[in-house]
């Protein structure tokens, strides 16, 4: 059967976000192409990890080793590629994180098959594989076609596919293949960021400034705004950069990503490095006084004026209303 897999991933005993969107990503290919998902469960003692995941595929194949314990690219790719050479699936499904981008390219030269990264949507039918990738930062979507082959390999942005609950009943399949003993690589320990005064990822309110801001004089104004709607601020990277916020505000792909109900970006171009950061908010909302400025794609409702005329006006607003 030409199935799906889909590369469960987690870290020190959590099942990351990420997955869930993989499953549903593989889920609907699966549905449209008449076949099964599997999810691939590397890791030691994950009984608890598969029991999570029973709804969200049709099989779940459990790889247990103490080596797969923690993530590393040289031992998962080493059982990766004898899983795909078994199952001979039509489409592998890996996180665009950087598990992913560590794993993936490597693992489809040493197997020969078609892989692309960081896709924002793929497409399986009659005429092969189409992924959607931007292209020049985030200026373009590029719909790509493989040239034919029966397996491909693809990493999926995260957030480009909603978590949605699952219906299903797994069956669950133990391998007994074990991880070969990594000859270059080796892992140490993690190291966690430095938890600062505020957790942006917990926040249900968050306002996100960018460039737009101009000078750190008025970042005070948003600082306002925020505390007006029990909000937090979070940034760009070149907000960071500048010295303006601390790392730990920053929403994107090098930073963090945060699912608010409610995230305001305030002069936020919207580059794909920040959007994969935010993008499953539950509403956005943009202003931006540039028209064609990417964040846009991105909104539910959006403000094309400046934002020094704008933020004044929903602070007046708000107060008006507390009144």
């Amino acid at each position: 059967m030409a199935e799906i897999l889909a590369l469960v991933e987690h870290r020190q005993g959590s099942l990351r976000d990420v997955t869930f969107e993989l499953m549903s990503c593989g889920r609907k290919l699966a549905e449209n192409l008449d076949t099964r998902l599997t999810a691939v469960l590397l890791g030691h003692n994950t009984g608890e990890f598969a029991d999570d995941l029973k709804t969200q595929a049709h099989r779940i194949l459990v790889l247990d080793d103490e080596r797969f314990k923690d993530f590393n690219s040289e031992s998962y790719q080493q059982a990766l590629s004898q899983v795909i050479k078994s199952e001979n699936p039509v489409i592998t499904l890996i996180g665009h994180t950087a598990f992913g981008m560590s794993l993936c390219p490597a693992l489809g030269a040493q197997l020969d098959i078609p892989s692309s990264t960081d896709c924002l949507d793929i497409e399986m039918n009659d005429g092969g594989l189409k992924v959607i990738r931007q292209m020049y930062e985030g200026k373009l979507d590029a719909r790509v076609r493989f040239r034919e082959s029966p397996s491909y390999l693809v990493t999926i942005r995260t957030g480009c596919f909603p978590a949605e609950d699952g219906n299903l009943q797994a069956e669950i399949v133990s391998s007994d293949l074990k991880a070969a003993e990594p000859q270059h690589l080796k892992f140490i320990e993690y190291l966690e960021a430095a938890v600062g005064d505020v957790d942006i990822t917990k926040a249900d309110v968050v306002v996100g400034v960018g460039r737009g801001i101009k000078e750190k004089e008025n970042m005070a104004m948003v600082e306002e705004f925020a505390g007006m709607i029990g909000g937090v601020v979070a940034c760009t990277r070149p907000i960071v950069d500048a010295e303006w916020l601390p790392k730990d505000r920053q929403v994107g792909s090098s930073g963090k990503t945060v699912k608010p109900k409610l995230y305001i970006a305030l002069g936020i171009s919207g580059a794909f490095q920040h959007t994969a950061g935010m993008k499953g908010s539950d509403t956005i909302i943009a202003v931006n006084k540039d028209p064609d400025a990417p964040i846009f794609g991105e909104a539910d409702y959006g403000i094309v004026d400046d934002l020094f005329k704008v933020l004044p006006a929903l602070r007046d607003k708000i107060t008006e209303l507390k009144q």
